[in-house]
């Protein structure tokens, strides 16, 4: 079953039915928020595919066309494009399920120093690390969004970061498939001379990192935009 061409379809479809499917929830209700989710998701994405076209152009990782459907818009097959819709909705429906069921989870201050610390952690590797592009891009660029968000004190850091762990799970289930998991090959390929080589099972360890800035970016904006709209 997973040796097939819509593979990288089908995880898409893993990722997106179930938070669609329970958008309705009357608790969650995520469905009514979809109006700030959506502009997040087109201008995340559109900085992200920015990215993806020219990493993918530049070699630093590529695409199996083994698993793929052969559709390609400028240069990234169409199962990547709806990578960056897919996930980031995923992704914010978990976010906005911990408020829900959890709002007592805020952790606001602990937030506050995990990001601080991580981004501290983060920009050394990615100075020390510049010709490995796809490590020193993805940390550079997390550590100075989880700066910037430490320096502001902003209260849902901490709600984020356990979002972020339970994300985590079907992240490993996605990504490891995706990077030869359970596959003959792989569907997504790195060149390890761009990364620091370190792999947890098949995935790059800079994918955590990549993930985490794709998720916190889209939840930035949408806090954001649900702010203006209260104010």
């Amino acid at each position: 079953m997973l040796e097939t061409k819509y593979l990288y379809l089908l995880l898409n479809l893993f990722a997106w039915f179930p938070p669609m499917s329970l958008s309705f929830d009357r608790k969650v209700a995520y469905f009514s928020r979809w109006k700030y989710l959506m502009p997040s998701i087109l201008i995340v994405g559109i900085l992200f595919i920015a990215w993806d076209i020219l990493f993918t152009r530049w070699a630093v990782w590529g695409f199996n066309d083994t698993y793929l459907t052969g559709i390609k818009i400028l240069y990234l097959p169409l199962e990547e494009w709806m990578f960056f819709l897919t996930i980031p909705f995923a992704s914010v429906f978990i976010y906005d399920c911990i408020k829900a069921y959890f709002p007592q989870w805020k952790f606001s201050q602990a937030g506050i120093w995990i990001a601080l610390f991580l981004a501290a952690i983060l920009i050394m590797v990615g100075v020390l690390n510049l010709s490995r592009w796809y490590t020193s891009v993805t940390f550079i660029l997390l550590s100075c969004l989880l700066f910037y968000l430490g320096y502001r004190k902003v209260d849902y850091l901490g709600r984020f970061f356990i979002s972020y762990l339970i994300i985590l799970i079907p992240f490993f289930i996605v990504n490891g498939i995706l990077t030869g998991s359970a596959i003959q090959d792989e569907v997504v390929w790195y060149n390890d001379q761009r990364n620091l080589g370190i792999r947890l099972l098949t995935i790059p360890v800079e994918d955590v990192f990549y993930g985490m800035l794709l998720v916190l970016g889209n939840i930035v904006l949408y806090e954001y935009f649900k702010s203006k709209r209260t104010a």
